[in-house]
């Protein structure tokens, strides 16, 4: 198979490296372009590789959807990623369907806020709308679009159907929860490891939840901050609500969720990136609407993630894990039962291996793994077998996925939390020792 990577950022790089690792004669994957608008950051990550031939580096313009459906034409490529900021989804996709090839993308398209009530109803459009839209017109060409698969939306969602299909008879509640303990050793202040400018679209925006009896509906941004335990050493953390993919792909596949009633996404920012969220609010900097400044008209976020550090190199500084997953909550044999499906990576084992830091690598390695099942006809779903259109990974069967993690070098874990269904196997245990 043939991939065109638009974007050679911290994603796009990763990918391209862990495929080197995992597939290194190209058995699998025989050529991955790395294209850019800027050239010089595309040929710097296929010179960093040490294969022109397999990873060549190509510019475009990903706004230029004639320039992006001529490089696909140019490579033969197979499918189109999009490791770009979300604001270039549509322009990406409509290239694919002009392609006639498949699309991954690891976040959706965005939502726009209630004009009137923002914190208790959601907009025209929620997350990953724009996308879901255009199912028809890629079932028509026979080709899929993946929506949202990354580590969060991506990995989550997969643990999601993982649970489902395996630890439960029926789920009342999924909370996709995600921190880490990652620190510049001797730095001060905030350090922004990933895009400067998605981050401040999540935790400004109205967060989305959603129940199965009330749909989908908002809440504050950050609001209900509750306490929750993170595994492998990072330990307790305050998650808040933040605006997320996850929940829409949740509730829009709830049927497959084993009767889930309700979806949310919280996060741990800790109290110096909240504060930074305040002060970005307070003086306007988080608008993406452009404003005219000495005769210029400029978007103040664009402005903020310009003047930023280059958040691949920032993450690099990093010591410390960062752990994504999902906390599910229902019953099993007829006991309460609650798991918490989840991945760690340590940052400098990331940079040791894949030359990115760990944020980015592990956004990417499940892009890696849905294009080797792709690749090898193993992506396969669970009613009607979808091969087309616009879908999120819960309507796949998640077994492939989860036992290729440990192979890709991302081993995920299950953490049994303290509830009914626990305490009978802790008792059972007792009086079965396992020596």
């Amino acid at each position: 198979m043939k991939v065109l990577i638009v974007g050679s950022g911290g994603v796009g790089e990763s990918t391209a490296a862990i495929f080197k690792a995992r597939d290194p004669k190209g058995e699998l994957i025989e050529k991955v372009v790395m294209a850019d608008h800027d050239p010089a950051k595309a040929q710097a990550v296929s010179a960093r590789l040490g294969d022109e031939r397999r990873f060549p580096a190509a510019q475009v313009d990903a706004a230029d959807v004639a320039a992006v459906v001529a490089l696909v034409k140019k490579h033969d490529a197979d499918i189109l990623c999009s490791f770009l900021p979300v604001k270039y989804n549509l322009f990406t996709l409509e290239a694919a369907l002009k392609a006639g090839v498949h699309h991954l993308d690891a976040s959706t398209s965005l939502s726009n806020q209630h004009p009137t009530d923002p914190f208790n109803q959601c907009g025209t459009k929620k997350l990953g709308e724009e996308e879901f839209a255009l199912t028809p017109q890629f079932e028509k060409i026979g080709k899929l679009a993946l929506a949202g698969w990354g580590v969060e939306p991506g990995m989550a969602d997969w643990f999601c159907r993982y649970a489902a299909d395996h630890y439960f008879d029926e789920i009342d509640e999924i909370g996709v929860r995600d921190g880490a303990n990652l620190e510049i050793p001797g730095a001060t202040g905030i350090s922004f490891g990933f895009s400067i400018w998605m981050t401040v679209e999540e935790c400004t925006n109205p967060a989305v939840c959603w129940e199965k009896d009330r749909g989908f509906y908002t809440v504050p941004p950050l609001s209900e901050p509750e306490p929750f335990y993170l595994p492998e050493g990072i330990g307790w953390v305050e998650c808040a609500h933040v605006e997320h993919e996850e929940v829409i792909a949740i509730g829009r596949t709830h049927e497959l969720l084993k009767g889930v009633k309700k979806a949310t996404f919280k996060y741990a920012l800790g109290d110096e990136l909240i504060a930074a969220m305040e002060v970005f609010k307070s003086v306007n900097l988080h608008k993406t609407g452009k404003i005219t400044v000495e005769g210029c008209e400029v978007s103040p976020r664009a402005v903020l993630e310009a003047a930023a550090p280059d958040p691949n190199e920032i993450g690099k500084q990093y010591v410390g894990q960062t752990c994504a997953g999902t906390w599910v909550r229902g019953r099993r044999d007829g006991m309460a039962r609650e798991v918490y499906v989840y991945q760690v990576a340590d940052n400098q084992e990331c940079v040791a291996k894949y030359g990115t830091q760990g944020v980015v690598a592990q956004t990417a390695f499940t892009g890696n793994i849905a294009l080797e099942l792709l690749a090898t006809g193993k992506l396969q779903g669970y009613k009607g077998n979808p091969e087309a259109g616009v879908r999120v990974p819960q309507e796949f069967g998640a077994d492939d996925f989860v036992r290729l993690m440990s192979e890709y070098g991302f081993p995920g874990g299950v953490l049994e939390m303290d509830a009914e269904y626990k305490r009978a196997r802790d008792h059972g245990a007792l009086l079965a020792p396992v020596l």
